[in-house]
This record gives structure tokens, C-alpha cells and sequence, in this order.
């Protein structure tokens, strides 16, 4: 993509006139061609084709489009534009206007001036950015006016008398380095509520706890002394103050704090560097604390003193430290905290929530105030910090500088360690993203009074000088407007040659659908068979062929569209250079995901510079896999080949395995793989990542665990032990079987002998039997 940009240097003359100091100007720009792509169905005229993008260029030449082309394709680069036929004196490409600045005579007895230019004004193209110098000088005898508000609870008792003693000694101090000072006093304790303050009557009356010193009755806020030189009065009114009391810790300082910014009358806030001192020892009540009190009605900023008293305290809720900021930030005041040890963590923390702050320790008596402020201030002025008020979503500001650091575009320049007397530029770019009648801002370092005003306008119409008379181009029937004709009523077309009721209004109609949908998407009327397209409800205009299109609608990041970094197209962000993303939130970049193998490890994708890791890979920056297993086995037969030349791969080991770097090594503590080659040996390795995926640093053990072979006298002799173990094995059952049977004999025969002794016979006796048998007998007869 083409992006037409300008660059401006600001070069300004100075001559003095009487008491008048006269600037002036000179623009030498150095213009840069980068064209963008335009969008050749969102215009019809030639307004249309500026608007839409700053490289956008409009042709006027009669014959450039064909017959039936768009009259888009007159809006294109004018690069694109003269590719394709058109004169250098037809195209119309309108470019930033000078800068004019005016600078106001100094009064008699004004302030220094420390800014110029004080006022310029900027004709700017949509989208086309502008940059111009803003010069800043640290004036000597610049006004200084300061702001001593004290916490008055009874734990401040000690550092009230010193501050008694303090306004002569800070006087003389700031004075000596600005030369012109004014000092005011203030004081506070808290809210007169429980759990606050005790509300006895007695006690709201008397809060402190020693009877004999004198003590006042308790208060919110009250203003003593608005601003003076008389250091006198200072050490006077403050000498009548006494300290008061409250129950809780934490104080009412912001309540304070919001009363002396939004008062500035009652306080007497000049055209000065303004400085409020803040005095306690403790912490502070914040926004939703009043609930405690029943107090839900929030603070809303304005100056409620009645008789130098905040009239409000007990009915509003605390400011936020937000409120605060910003009241600070619009009323160029800045807050020097002096705080006691135990607090100086407390209010750091709050410094760096509001700009142009700083933190002094006290010393148990506060006897160190004056240099805690001295230094304070000295740093303060010393930095400076550009910025600009708010501003609507359609007009960006970036600022760089010629200060170490400032190189950067940023939101807010600044420089550190200006001195008095030196001056240090910023150069300030604008870009306005659509045409807008007038609008004007200020810009100005923070914690000076003194502005520049910046005033813009855009330059969003051509100026083509046609006649207002019926032209041939146009068949009589209408005007040539920058090259493209504009029909009388009742006529339509590229040529207007179209007139209204003369052709089939279904077959025209039928023109306008997109895919047989709705005519014109809804958002437009079909006109001679080509969609007019409505506008949008914030005064854009839809486009495209079918009013598909418009420029509102892309997505968002912090509630902005395209997160201010780049333009909606057509529902699309297009970002600006240095962002990325659906909704250009992401900065470009992958320093966040750089690692010294490369970007996320080569494992991930550097999105938003945050590494979105691949295949189960976590971690910042993708450098550990816990599901990942080592492929031992896999890679087997590559480290077979790599480290002992056989294996499956021998013949193509480098082309196969080049994921693996091997090195053998003569030893190896421990080993990660344990794997069989061809051979049958064992072969022992570790397995290292690379960066990426499936890559591999593998040290290979030299020698293999090879089996050895079998020993057939171990198994000969094996297999006769055996056989002569089973042998004895036999015989021990074969005599435990007939020990057995003998021992049970021999049992049952003892048993018999017993049973002889009772009974008297013998059981092993048997009477003899006779038998007698006749020869001469037969059985049969």
C-alpha cells in the first residue's frame, strides 16, 4: 500500500518592533509520494474521491472513463491515474495548506513568553499528516505561586510550629531562583462524621486530647491565606492556626486538594508555575470511603467554600485519585507531597498516577520543608511535558523532540533536565481523519499557564472552475462538475443519458440486487438501474456498488474504533504503519518475542508481540513442551546411521536425518534414549532441542551394548546338573513315600499291642482250623 505524506520543516524569523516580538514563518516542505489504493465504488464525485484517503487523486479529463466504467475510476493515485492516460493538468490532488501563526504583543508587565509560535492554523487533507515545530524556552523570572496545605490532626503538632516560622525563609528561597513568588496557606483534618471524627459535641469542639494546649474545633477544609508576597502575613496568619483532631488514620487531603484547584479565585492562582505543597503524616480517604458516613452522593468538582470553608465535606463523597489528576493536570498545578517516612511508599505510588508530581520525606518536625520544596520544584520545572487537551476520535497528535529519547512518536513529549535559559523543540504532527469545518485545541507544557493554539480546518472539496452551462459530454442534458457530468432533474447516467420512466423498472431494479438480495442492501434507492447510496446516521456515506460498504463499523479496541492507529474501510481496519491486527491494537513488533534462536524459539507465531506457540509448546517466548515426549525410537535408525554408518539409511543418512545433529562421545553420564540397531546392540544417546520443531542435537555413545553369544559348555553342564538334580529329587520322593507308609504301619502294629495287654489275646494269632474231607463223598448225589 501507497501512503502520500508530508513533511514539513518550520523555519521562524524573529524581528523586534517597539515592544512587539514578530515571528516569522517559512515552510519548506519535502514531499514524499506513497500512494495508497482508493476505493474506486465508494466515490462518484470528486469531493467524494477526496475524501476518501489522503493519496487519493481525482481526474477531470472528459474521455477518461469508458463507456459503462464508473466514474470511480477517476479516483486513484495519481500515479495510477497518469498510468492510465490521464494529464498532469487534469489531476486534482489538493495537499496540506501553508501554516499561518500569529504571536500576541507582550504587555507591559506581562509574563515572559516561553512559548512559539503562541497561534497557528493548519488547512489539512483528511488523512494527510502535518508536522510543525513548537519552540519552548525556560523564561528567567517566570512567577512562581505556592500553596501550603496542611493536615492539622494532632499528630502534626510539632510540625505546625516550625511552618509557623516557615513563610519568610520559602519566600526568600523561591524568590532567589525565580526572582517573583507568592505564597498561600491552607489547612485540613477530615470529615466531622463518624468513624472520621468523634461527634460528641464536646469533642467536635475540642478534639485534641491534651486540656491545656490551645486546640480548634474540627473541620474539613479551610483556605487561611490566598496567595501573597508579604511573607510577613504568611508567618502572621499562620501563627493563629491550632491543631485539631480526628478518630481514624487515613485524612481528608483530597477533599483539600479538589477545594484549592477548582477554587482559583478564592485561592489567587496566577499566570504562574503552580505548586501545591501537601503536609501530613498519614494516608488518604478515596472515592466510596463516604459510604462509611452514609455520604453517597459523589464529588463533583466544583468550588464549594463558604467563608473560606468546604461547605461540602460532610455531604459529598471523597474525590478519586482520577478526579484529582485531571483537576491538577486542567488547572497546571503541581503537587509536591511532603510526607513523612512511613507514607513516602504510599504517596510514590500516588505520584505516579498523577503527572508532574513529586515526594519529599519530612523529617519529624518538618524542619527540612524549605529545601523538600526547593528541590522539588527545581525538578519539576526542569521536565518538561507536552500535551494537548482532549481531543475528538477524528484528529490525532504525536509529538517527537530533539531531546535524548524523543525520537519515538508518543502521546506526550517530553524533556528532561531543561534548565532555565535553554530551549528545546517538539515537533508537533496533527492528522484529521475526516473533513470537518473548523476545530481548535491547545497544547502546552504541563504545570505552565501558557498555551499554543492550534486552529484546523480541512480542505475536503475540489476546485475544477467548470462552466455552469448544458455540456455535449453530458448530451446536453446536464453540466460537466471536475469531468463528470451532473444531470438535470429527471436524467440519469454515466453520461446522463438515462431518463427516468424510459426503461423496464424490474430489469433496473434487478441492477441493484447483490446475489438476488435486498435493492441496494437497504441502504440506498436504485436509481436507472445504479445504487444512490444513503448516509450514515454520523453524516458519512454508505458505498459501494450495492451500499455494501461504510466506514463506521470496524471493530474496536478500548472502545475505539481501530484502536486510533488506523481507518475504517469498508468494515475493515486499515492500520497505520507500525500496527497490526483485526482492530490495529497490536504494535508491529517482535522484540518480545526474540530469543537467540529466533523468534519464539521458530515454535510460534509472533502476534501483538506475544508468541502464540504451536503443538503443545508454552511459555513466554515457546521454549518448553511439557506433553512432548523425546522421539528415542523414531530416531533410531537416523542415529544409527549418523554415528556407526549401517541402519536402514546408510546410503541416504544426510538427506533422511538432516533434523539431527550427532556427535559421538567416549562417555556419557546419563542418557536419555536407549535403542536397538540392525545388529541387535544397544545404543545409548541423549536427545537435545533445537529451535523449531522435530530438530535435534544428539550425543551418541561410542560404544554399543552388544549380547554375546551362547557358551555350550555352561549349557551341557547345566543340562546334566539338571537332569541329576531331578534324579535325587525322585529318589528323596520315592523314600519319603515309603518312610511314610512304614512309619504308618509301624503305628497301626503299636496300637494292636496295646489293645493285646487289655484284652489277652494276641492280635497277631490265629486259631488253626481243621478241615477233613472224605473221598468216598460226592457233592452231586
Amino acid at each position: 500500500m501507497q501512503v502520500t505524506h508530508h513533511e514539513y520543516s518550520l523555519n521562524i524569523g524573529k524581528e523586534d518592533i517597539g515592544q512587539t516580538t514578530v515571528f516569522f514563518l517559512r515552510l519548506d516542505s519535502n514531499t514524499i509520494y506513497m500512494e495508497e489504493q482508493c476505493l474506486k465504488a465508494s466515490v462518484n464525485t470528486c469531493g467524494d474521491c477526496i475524501k476518501s484517503g489522503s493519496g487519493c487523486a481525482w481526474c477531470k479529463d472528459l474521455n477518461f472513463t469508458k463507456a459503462g466504467e464508473q466514474e470511480a475510476a477517476r479516483c486513484n493515485t495519481a500515479a495510477m491515474l497518469r498510468d492510465k492516460g490521464c494529464s498532469s493538468s487534469g489531476i486534482i490532488n489538493p495537499k496540506n495548506d501553508f501554516i499561518k501563526t500569529k504571536d500576541k504583543p507582550l504587555a507591559p508587565g506581562a509574563n515572559p513568553v516561553q512559548i512559539q509560535p503562541q497561534e497557528v492554523q493548519l488547512n489539512l487533507r483528511p488523512g494527510l499528516p502535518q508536522t510543525f515545530q513548537l519552540h519552548f524556552k525556560r523564561a528567567i523570572g517566570y512567577p512562581v505561586d505556592l500553596y501550603y496545605l496542611m493536615d492539622l490532626s494532632y499528630s502534626m503538632k510539632d510540625d505546625l510550629e516550625n511552618v509557623k516560622q516557615l513563610g519568610n525563609n520559602l519566600l526568600t528561597e523561591l524568590t532567589r531562583i525565580t526572582g517573583n513568588a507568592r505564597i498561600g496557606f491552607g489547612s485540613f483534618v477530615d470529615k466531622t462524621l463518624l468513624p472520621y471524627t468523634d461527634t460528641n459535641e464536646a469533642k467536635l469542639q475540642r478534639p485534641c486530647s491534651d486540656k491545656s494546649e490551645p486546640c480548634q474545633p474540627a473541620f474539613g477544609f479551610q483556605h487561611v491565606l490566598s496567595l501573597t508576597k508579604d511573607g510577613t502575613k504568611f508567618r502572621d496568619m499562620v501563627a493563629k492556626q491550632h491543631i485539631s483532631g480526628n478518630l481514624d488514620p487515613p485524612e481528608g487531603s483530597l477533599d483539600a486538594i479538589m477545594q484549592v484547584a477548582v477554587c482559583v479565585k478564592d485561592i489567587g492562582w496566577g499566570n504562574s508555575t503552580r505548586l501545591l505543597v501537601l503536609a501530613t503524616d498519614d494516608g488518604f480517604h478515596m472515592a466510596g470511603d463516604g459510604k462509611l458516613a452514609a455520604i453517597l452522593e459523589p464529588n463533583k468538582e466544583t468550588c464549594e467554600l463558604v467563608k473560606n470553608k468546604y461547605s461540602k465535606s460532610n455531604l459529598w463523597d471523597y474525590p478519586s485519585v482520577g478526579q484529582i489528576a485531571r483537576k491538577l493536570e486542567e488547572q497546571n498545578i503541581q503537587p509536591i507531597f511532603a510526607v513523612t517516612k512511613k507514607m513516602e511508599t504510599v504517596y510514590t505510588e500516588l505520584s505516579k498516577l498523577i503527572p508532574k508530581s513529586a515526594v519529599g520525606v519530612l523529617s519529624e518536625d518538618s524542619s527540612n520543608v524549605v529545601k523538600i520544596i526547593v528541590d522539588a520544584y527545581n525538578n519539576l520545572t526542569s521536565e518538561v511535558i507536552l500535551a494537548h487537551e482532549a481531543l475528538p476520535d477524528f484528529i490525532s497528535v504525536k509529538y517527537t523532540s530533539d531531546c535524548k529519547g524523543g525520537e519515538s512518536p508518543s502521546e506526550r513529549g517530553k524533556c528532561d533536565n531543561v534548565n532555565i535559559g535553554k530551549e528545546v523543540i517538539f515537533n508537533v504532527t496533527v492528522t484529521v481523519d475526516r473533513c470537518i469545518t473548523s476545530q481548535s485545541f491547545l497544547i502546552g507544557p504541563l504545570g505552565f499557564s501558557e498555551k499554543m493554539r492550534v486552529n484546523i480546518r480541512t480542505r475536503c472539496e475540489c476546485e475544477c472552475d467548470d462552466s455552469n452551462q448544458p455540456h455535449p459530454h453530458c448530451g446536453g442534458n446536464g453540466k460537466v462538475v471536475c469531468g463528470s457530468c451532473s444531470c438535470d432533474p429527471g436524467f440519469l447516467g454515466q453520461r446522463c443519458e438515462c431518463k427516468l420512466g424510459q426503461k423496464d423498472e424490474a430489469s433496473l431494479k434487478a441492477q441493484c440486487r447483490k446475489d438476488n438480495g435486498t435493492e441496494c442492501e437497504g441502504k440506498g434507492d436504485c436509481l436507472c438501474g445504479r445504487c444512490q447510496c444513503y448516509s450514515t446516521d454520523s453524516g458519512g456515506n454508505f458505498y459501494g456498488e450495492f451500499c455494501e460498504c461504510d466506514d463506521e463499523h470496524c471493530e474496536k479496541a478500548n472502545n475505539t474504533q481501530c484502536a486510533g492507529h488506523g481507518k475504517c474501510k469498508c468494515g475493515k481496519c486499515e492500520c497505520d504503519q507500525g500496527y497490526e491486527g483485526p482492530a490495529c491494537d497490536c504494535v508491529k513488533s517482535d522484540k518480545d518475542c526474540m530469543t537467540d534462536e529466533g523468534v519464539c524459539h521458530e515454535r510460534g507465531k509472533c502476534e501483538c508481540n506475544v508468541c502464540k506457540c504451536e503443538r503443545g509448546y508454552s511459555g513466554a517466548k515457546c521454549k518448553t513442551c511439557s506433553s512432548c515426549q523425546r522421539p528415542c525410537k523414531e530416531s533410531g535408525s537416523c542415529v544409527e546411521c549418523l554415528a556407526f554408518g549401517t541402519g536402514p539409511f546408510e546410503k541416504n543418512c544426510s538427506k533422511a536425518c538432516n533434523h539431527l545433529k550427532q556427535e559421538t562421545v567416549e562417555r556419557l553420564l546419563k542418557y536419555d534414549c536407549r535403542v536397538r540397531d540392525k545388529e541387535g546392540c544397544w545404543m545409548l544417546f541423549t536427545m537435545t532441542e533445537q529451535r523449531g520443531f522435530d530438530k535435534y542435537y544428539v550425543k551418541v555413545l561410542q560404544a554399543r551394548e552388544c549380547p554375546e553369544g551362547p557358551n555350550i559348555a555352561a549349557i551341557v553342564g547345566g543340562s546334566l546338573a539338571a537332569v541329576a538334580l531331578i534324579g535325587l529329587l525322585i529318589l528323596l520322593i520315592i523314600k519319603g513315600v515309603l518312610y511314610a507308609s512304614d512309619l504308618r504301619e509301624w503305628k497301626r502294629f503299636e496300637k494292636d499291642r496295646k489293645h493285646e495287654k487289655t484284652s489277652g489275646t494276641n492280635p497277631l494269632f490265629q486259631n488253626a482250623t481243621t478241615t477233613i474231607q472224605n473221598p468216598t463223598f460226592s457233592g452231586d448225589s
